[in-house]
């Protein structure tokens, strides 16, 4: 079970980096091809705006989708840090929960919505495609994001309350940066003064 589990987190990290950096970069060159092409060419590609907005939109939707499996969403940790760490991992479970529930509702109401698209025929105005075919972001997306989010609760709940590290952000890129060394050398060399 535990080979088919990372498999599965293989395919999906796969998936969400391939789908945003491919749709970054392909959105960027098309921009700039399009930009070019009217100021130097004299000739604008007339969907190239439309194409370029999907390609970022895809993008965006997937990156959001693989910050979650890096746990890199911004975070409100100030509470956590100053109560007991059973209390912190509960209130850590209800976040995990929350978020779910939040992104499974919108991942459902975005697949009924594709639904509804389907039914009315609706096409872009400059590609003529499907709508449904852009749309098919929110509910892609948002699914593989709650898989992460689940993927993080049942670790965060196997894990023993006195074993859960809490970090922020400032104090990650003091360690990265070393700025403790960089600080011993500035009181040292200014004799302790500041």
């Amino acid at each position: 079970m535990k080979k088919f589990f990372l498999f599965l987190d293989t395919i999906i990290g796969t998936i969400n980096r391939t789908i945003a950096a491919v749709g970054i970069t392909a959105g960027i060159v098309l921009a700039f091809a399009n930009v070019v092409g009217r100021y130097v060419f004299d000739y604008s590609i007339t969907w190239a705006s439309e194409l370029t907005m999907y390609f970022f939109l895809w993008s965006m939707f997937f990156a959001v989708a693989y910050t979650f499996k890096m746990d890199g969403h911004i975070t409100i940790d100030l509470l956590v840090e100053f109560v007991d760490k059973r209390v912190a991992k509960a209130m850590m479970l209800i976040s995990r929960i929350v978020t779910f529930v939040y992104l499974s509702v919108v991942a459902y109401y975005g697949y009924q919505y594709i639904l509804l698209v389907i039914d009315m025929g609706e096409t872009s105005v400059d590609l003529e495609i499907p709508m449904w075919i852009p749309y098919l972001v929110i509910p892609i997306a948002l699914a593989l994001a709650a898989y992460r989010v689940a993927e993080h609760f049942f670790v965060l709940l196997r894990t023993p309350a006195d074993k859960i590290e809490f970090t922020n952000e400032t104090s990650d890129l003091m360690k990265e940066a070393k700025i403790d060394k960089v600080l011993d050398e500035v009181h040292f060399k200014t004799g302790g003064m500041l």
